[in-house]
């Protein structure tokens, strides 16, 4: 995954807001979920750029507050924007005028309407891991592995070898 400066300049180069569709208006950004906010963030002060009177932003899901375990590489979850803080710090760490997350069981209700399914991993938004077997020192290990510093001290290490063939 990329690191955070990365993250943010991308954000940046991917999206163009258009004035005309912000200038004095309240607006309601909706993304699938927010994880370390970098993206949610950058969106925000782009409509606020572009002069949007007030901004609203919705989660599809709700808040990421614990890692994955089984497989999707996550960040540390001190880097969640989540991570211990409540909705109003979310929402003014983010720089939202007003925060609304899917509530966790509403999600379960919309992809279960037939009750067909007896459970779901829902970890990274409650912490209760499905296999019980994850413990603090499984999740500290992890953390260790996951945060930026981490990623970053291993990209440096890491060289490209370039092979030339001049036949």
């Amino acid at each position: 995954m990329p690191g955070q400066t990365q993250r943010q300049k991308s954000v940046r180069q991917k999206l163009n807001p258009i004035e005309l569709e912000f200038r004095g208006k309240n607006v309601l950004l909706v993304d699938d979920s927010i994880v370390r906010g970098t993206t949610s963030t950058l969106i925000i002060e782009m409509a606020r750029e572009m002069g949007a009177k007030k901004v609203y932003f919705a989660s599809a899901a709700p808040a990421v507050r614990f890692p994955n375990v089984y497989g999707i590489d996550m960040p540390s979850p001190k880097e969640f924007v989540a991570h211990d803080r409540n909705i109003d710090q979310i929402a003014e760490e983010l720089g939202v005028d007003w925060l609304i997350y899917q509530e966790l069981d509403d999600l379960i209700d919309a992809v279960n309407e037939d009750n067909k399914i007896e459970s779901f991993d829902t970890s990274c938004f409650d912490g209760k891991y499905i296999t019980g077997d994850v413990d603090e020192s499984y999740l500290y290990h992890i953390n260790a592995l996951r945060n930026d510093n981490t990623k970053q001290d291993t990209d440096k290490s890491s060289g490209v070898i370039e092979i030339y063939n001049d036949d």
